[in-house]
């Protein structure tokens, strides 16, 4: 039976990780991840679970580490945070290459420079494009839940492919919240006892793994990863409705809040969803018709059925942690318009980069969002990319 808890989103990570009893963990910590490996270093040092604790001198060698365990067929999770993440980045690659399924809980931290600690989602934004699955949490329930759903989405067979989950830093990470908790006999059920590989460096058919791949087999190699890809997306739901009918949770691609009506959207990832919610419930209640879409899973990304829920908005505002720089909007603004198109033309298509660095984001920054896309709808005026809360 499920139990009720009060734990930090960190906490709940490192419990379910204890939960689900992986057989590698390779870590080396970083703020404000470094609470996931010092709670399960303890568990491991106490006899809680059987996990091979590999402690190590950078974030490189973690993932390193990870992904010559898991091409040996184990189960294996790690974390990280921001530069620890940029630190991976080649393994990155080379993890999701090799087909070697694997999760990494991801406290999203800013990266350099200038130096920052605190919360926006430059880090994982920045690893999009490297292969592996992204699955964002609102919440420490969502992390948890994220956390043992990622176990069964990345070991499928169809899949084989690892999965960060993601939770914004010091805001989720660090505060206290209640959630409930699994049995350990359930999420042992749910997951597995072990993980069923079906090709690995050890056991009784083994193969070889990362060789040197030149012109006459490299592109074939990536068609397959880029298919497995795609095949997550069905996974990911299967897995959804199993982990809803255990828990009476339930978890899609994006989750759409009073968005029946509504004429003014926000599209948002992690824990601004919250305060989202918030200022909507306000605004419904004088009768405006605002709605939102939290984006979970950015990888795959789910084009069609984004694009399909927001084709009955008259305007929407897609909000983005994370600046790409690029002079043209931020990461999941691009990825949002462009699935639009040609499904749900004509809208008024807006973005705003927010909460650099940790900057607060208040629901009057949310409020105010809204206010400029009525001001849209009305005047037929508006600016398409925007930077909300910063001095200028």
């Amino acid at each position: 039976m499920a139990k009720r808890v009060s734990l930090s989103g960190n906490e709940a990570v490192a419990f379910g990780m204890k939960q689900i009893n992986p057989d590698v963990v390779a870590a080396f910590p970083i703020t404000p991840s470094t609470e996931v490996p010092q709670y399960f270093s303890q568990f491991v040092a106490n006899g809680q679970v059987d996990t091979e604790f590999v402690p190590v001198e950078s974030e490189h060698s973690a993932m390193s580490a990870c992904i010559g365990a898991a091409a040996a067929g184990g189960r294996v999770m790690t974390a990280t945070a921001s530069a620890g993440l940029a630190l991976m980045w080649e393994m990155l690659y080379v993890g999701a290459s090799m087909r070697t399924p694997m999760v990494l809980a991801v406290t999203n931290r800013a990266l350099s420079g200038p130096i920052n600690i605190h919360n926006d989602h430059s880090d994982t934004m920045g690893a999009r494009d490297s292969g592996w699955i992204q699955l964002y949490s609102e919440s420490a329930q969502e992390a948890y839940d994220n956390l043992i759903q990622a176990v069964r989405i990345g070991e499928h067979k169809d899949v084989q492919l690892p999965v960060m989950v993601c939770y914004d830093g010091f805001i989720t990470s660090h505060a206290v919240e209640n959630l409930e908790m699994l049995d350990d006999a359930d999420v042992k059920k749910f997951v597995g006892e072990k993980r069923v590989a079906p090709f690995a460096l050890l056991g009784g058919d083994p193969i070889s793994m990362g060789p040197l791949d030149l012109p006459n087999h490299y592109f074939e190699h990536k068609r397959l990863q880029a298919e497995a890809m795609k095949n997550a997306k069905n996974v990911i739901l299967e897995v959804a409705a199993e982990y809803e009918k255990l828990t009476g949770r339930k978890y899609s691609f994006f989750e759409e809040y009073k968005m029946e009506d509504a004429e003014a959207a926000i599209v948002v990832i992690n824990s601004t969803a919250g305060t989202a919610k918030y200022v909507i419930d306000n605004l419904r209640a004088q009768g405006k018709k605002v709605g939102l879409i939290k984006i979970r899973v950015f990888r795959p990304f789910p084009a069609e059925e984004i694009a399909k829920a927001l084709k009955n908005v008259k305007a929407v505002a897609i909000m983005d942690k994370a600046d790409s720089f690029s002079a043209a909007g931020g990461p999941l603004f691009n990825e949002v318009r462009s699935a639009m198109y040609g499904i749900a033309d004509g809208k008024i298509v807006t973005n705003y980069i927010y909460g650099l660095g940790g900057r607060d984001v208040t629901s009057v920054n949310i409020e105010k969002v809204y206010s400029d896309l009525f001001s849209a709808i009305e005047t037929g005026k508006y600016e398409v990319y925007n930077y909300l809360g910063v001095r200028e």
